[in-house]
């Protein structure tokens, strides 16, 4: 136990479960797009009904997972958090990213406060539909209810950008924490963050685009 607690007390091993939980994060986050992204294929509610309905059905099950999943997403706000403490109170750390800013990017210089803004929404987003006593009784009716709003529709199109934005310089960081970081690799890991990135804030912001509009035009469920 010492030595894991040193390890995790250590900066390097703060930054390897950082990357370790932040690439949990983004299996979990496409597993989600998955389901969410069944009222787009079917307008009429059902299939997103089934979804939800086949979640709930694994009862005890379902909620040790959602545990586990706050969990990793406490570790990983936690842990970006100190790191964030401990870059900020280092100066010869600042100095060497003034003399980097060639390499840096708008995903990378804003990391945190895409980190905040994130999770800003999750609290949001929870309150909207998993909190939300009657989500249960009928869930798409719930969700097209909800992003029928303009307003509504335009928080969870920009919450899908910064995810694509922290995920921009976010998954690629993940590998180099975890010692990944090699110049035959570097290159196809930069691109692959890039289309990570860009699948999932295509993905996210799809559906409330798609649910605005069909409600704007007259469509029905």
């Amino acid at each position: 136990m010492t030595r894991l607690g040193n390890f995790l007390a250590s900066s390097v091993g703060k930054k390897i479960v950082l990357g370790l939980t932040g690439l949990l994060l983004v299996g979990f986050l496409f597993a989600h797009l998955k389901g969410n992204l069944t009222l787009v294929e079917d307008p009429s509610g059902e299939h997103f009904d089934e979804y939800v309905a086949f979640l709930q059905g694994f009862g005890p099950l379902l909620l040790a997972a959602e545990v586990a999943l706050a969990l990793l997403f406490c570790a990983h706000i936690y842990l970006a958090l100190r790191l964030t403490q401990e870059n900020w109170q280092a100066r010869k750390l600042g100095y060497v990213l003034r003399s980097s800013r060639g390499a840096s990017s708008v995903g990378s210089v804003s990391m945190f406060y895409s980190g905040a803004l994130l999770l800003g929404f999750l609290i949001k987003h929870l309150l909207d539909f998993r909190f939300a006593g009657d989500f249960l009784d009928a869930p798409a009716a719930k969700v097209y209810a909800h992003l029928r709003s303009p307003g509504n529709a335009a928080v969870y199109v920009l919450a899908a950008l910064v995810v694509g934005l922290h995920l921009s310089h976010g998954f690629r960081s993940a590998f180099q924490s975890l010692g990944l970081n090699h110049p035959g690799w570097n290159p196809w890991l930069e691109k692959l963050g890039k289309l990570v990135a860009l699948v999932l804030a295509l993905g996210f912001a799809l559906i409330p685009l798609y649910i605005l509009v069909l409600w704007s035009s007259g469509a029905s469920q």
